[in-house]
């Protein structure tokens, strides 16, 4: 039985052709959106490549962008289809592409889902992906007179400022790292050498932070230096107040920013999918309709579109034994020795062997 079986009239397949086509055109701008999603989300991530680790987090903008171009392909592909649709003539040239075309556009549209539902999945590689890179920017900050790494005090103090966040989780990530050049440490101070020295790895920590993590809306000056001392500044109490610099981590900031953008972009993503599927059910209609409109050779007449020819649970079983009978169609069967022609032939005897004659076997 057929699955959501429909009957259509000749001016029912000409309309229901007739918006094909336009939703077809629509489907290409839909296509040429999610080319252009992709790629802002890409050269989003490329601005602040620096700061991240080489990892798969392009793997969405470039499934965006390739199903983006796919999009724009088969939309005007369907397009031309269902143009020719509104007539029987012109559409037998089509009937032997269009079911084809419909998995092929079943399979696209499921991409559609995945690259939607990627934008959802993608947040644990993106905030890995920032951790180890925005460890190893802090890491490199204080060398600017290293080739290669010259940018990256640029980059993160940019990035401190442009998004208001201090620090890789927060801002006493610079208390354990040495961001202060050497070159710019006055070697023959007690102070300097005294903590040199108190140091195991013989590094320069300071409980202070670079100038782009002070909040310009804080009414006290910046206080980059000595924190945690209470007594190196007047009236201060680091328990109690409330720092003028920022808190927020930059991996915590970069990650709401990027999860925004993503959100945004399934959303427009999962609607467009919406928006594909509707459309290839009604080219699946379009195509059952004219292709029993052929069978029936009334072309004014009235004929039945469905989206499935039998039940899903038939249609299911028979592609299953397609998939399992795959291969064997050359293959000959041996049991009890049928059909094997080197067997149960018939041998004549030409007589003993010192006979020089040769048998000619008698004719069937």
């Amino acid at each position: 039985m057929a699955v959501l079986k429909v009957k259509f009239t000749k001016t029912r397949r000409d309309k229901l052709a007739q918006i094909l086509w336009i939703l077809n055109w629509l489907s290409v701008v839909s296509g040429i959106i999610l080319f252009s999603l992709g790629l802002f989300l890409k050269i989003e991530i490329k601005k602040r490549n620096e700061v991240m680790a080489k990892g798969d987090i392009n793997s969405v903008p470039n499934m965006l962008i390739s199903v983006g171009v796919i999009a724009c392909i088969i939309n005007f592909l369907g397009g031309k289809i269902c143009y020719d649709c509104s007539d029987a003539n012109k559409f037998s040239r089509w009937k032997l592409v269009m079911l084809p075309y419909i998995v092929c556009t079943f399979c696209f549209t499921f991409c559609i889902l995945v690259g939607a539902l990627m934008c959802y999945t993608m947040r644990n590689e993106l905030e890995e992906s920032l951790y180890l890179g925005l460890r190893d920017a802090i890491k490199f900050y204080k060398d600017t007179d290293i080739p290669g790494r010259c940018f990256l005090k640029k980059t993160v103090d940019m990035l401190q400022i442009g998004f208001q966040c201090c620090g890789n989780n927060g801002f006493r990530d610079w208390f354990e790292i040495q961001w202060v050049s050497a070159r710019y440490l006055n070697m023959a101070s007690k102070e300097v050498l005294d903590r040199l020295k108190s140091n195991v790895d013989g590094k320069f920590l300071v409980d202070g932070v670079p100038f782009s993590c002070c909040n310009p809306s804080s009414p006290r000056p910046c206080i980059q230096y000595q924190l945690t001392n209470n007594s190196a500044h007047y009236n201060y109490d680091f328990l109690t107040e409330e720092l003028n610099i920022w808190v927020k981590g930059c991996r915590e900031a970069l990650l709401d920013y990027y999860t925004a953008i993503m959100r945004s972009i399934g959303i427009a993503a999962l609607l467009i999918w919406l928006f594909e599927l509707s459309v290839l059910i009604g080219v699946r209609y379009l195509q059952t309709a004219m292709k029993n409109i052929l069978l029936l050779g009334d072309l004014e007449g009235e004929s039945d579109g469905w989206l499935l020819e039998n039940s899903f649970a038939e249609t299911a079983k028979y592609n299953i034994n397609i998939i399992k009978n795959l291969g064997k169609a050359n293959q000959i069967s041996t049991v009890s020795g049928m059909n094997d022609p080197n067997i149960n032939v018939q041998n004549t005897n030409c007589g003993k062997t010192n006979v020089t004659t040769k048998c000619i076997p008698a004719a069937s």
